[in-house]
């Protein structure tokens, strides 16, 4: 499957940053720095530019205003699903010093969803998923270390996590109550899986390790 590949502005960790022929890589802002450190050129680079502090000299930039709903990372997910490109990749969209930012890219991972996109976000050994309405996700048996799900937005229901220290069997999450947070893989196959609603999933990523594989119930 085709990727997009989409570097913003917070630090990077380039673990799972591999683009391939076919796929497409959008700076957000300054995420362009990093890019540039890496010797990759963008295909687009989107923003306001006010992490960056100037519009770059580059033949394929689209500028927005200072003053709109979205977000920067938002605005390059938007292009990816305008595109077509059904698997999308984050990198610098996690830390720094705008927490809301981080908050806001989380939440982007449920739009991604609800617009028939997987969309995951990658940081310095950690990566988070959003799965909704009948999605599942399976783990190697070799990913070891944390792992949690945090319902977004109403009650998910039907929440099952198999091959984790802790075992859920049709449980219901909510937005209200961290019930899912700090189970860890067994070096077992694992999966977790939601009936109704969406679900933020959170674990330690090895980017040696293949992504968990994603299916339905």
């Amino acid at each position: 499957m085709d990727t997009c590949y989409i570097v913003c502005a917070a630090d990077m960790s380039a673990g799972r940053f591999s683009p391939r022929e076919g796929d497409l890589v959008i700076a957000a802002d300054a995420g362009c720095r990093h890019l540039q450190r890496l010797g990759v050129r963008p295909h687009l680079i989107v923003g306001d530019f006010d992490s960056l502090g100037h519009v770059p000299s580059f033949p394929n930039v689209e500028v927005c205003p200072v003053e709109k709903d979205d977000t920067d990372s938002m605005i390059a997910i938007k292009k990816a699903l305008e595109l077509g490109f059904g698997q999308i990749f984050l990198f610098g969209a996690l830390g720094g010093r705008r927490l809301d930012h981080t908050l806001a890219n989380i939440q982007a991972l449920a739009y991604a969803r609800a617009h028939g996109a997987a969309a995951y976000l990658f940081g310095e050994g950690c990566a988070l998923t959003a799965i909704a309405d009948g999605d599942a996700l399976r783990f190697d048996a070799r990913c070891s270390g944390d792992f949690s799900a945090f319902c977004h937005g109403p009650d998910a229901s039907g929440v099952c996590e198999r091959g984790f220290h802790y075992r859920l069997d049709g449980a219901v999450l909510t937005a209200a109550f961290p019930l899912g947070v700090s189970n860890s893989f067994t070096g077992e196959p694992a999966e977790i899986s939601v009936g109704r609603g969406t679900l933020i999933v959170y674990w330690q990523d090895d980017p040696r390790l293949p992504l968990p594989e994603r299916g339905r119930i």
